[in-house]
């Protein structure tokens, strides 16, 4: 595989991981609200997971390609980084905001 092609496919499917992220984050406000006894890291888990899976299977549907089992057990996983992502890459973003308006008083 040549160098730029795997640029591309890196760099497509880090604006995946990061829309599926931001999709993960508003689906978890919407649906808080509706099962407020859930915990959130259990509803951002299982949201995560279904939706990767969802546009995974969209993906290859729309692409024509052959789901194996190592495709779904690697977009499981990808689901898995969806989860930890969505559940601790924006409250360590918040912080990190916190602390620069703290530094710029």
């Amino acid at each position: 595989m040549e160098y730029a092609n795997l640029m591309q496919y890196a760099s497509c499917a880090l604006v995946v991981i990061a829309c599926l992220v931001f999709g993960v984050n508003i689906a978890v406000e919407v649906v808080k609200k509706l099962f407020p006894k859930v915990p959130t890291a259990f509803l951002a888990a299982g949201l995560s997971v279904a939706l990767t899976m969802t546009a995974f299977f969209a993906w290859a549907a729309w692409k024509q390609v052959t789901v194996l089992w190592y495709h779904v057990a690697a977009a499981l996983i990808l689901g898995v980084f969806v989860a930890y992502a969505a559940m601790f890459g924006f409250d360590k973003f918040r912080q990190a905001l916190d602390r620069l308006k703290d530094w710029k008083k």
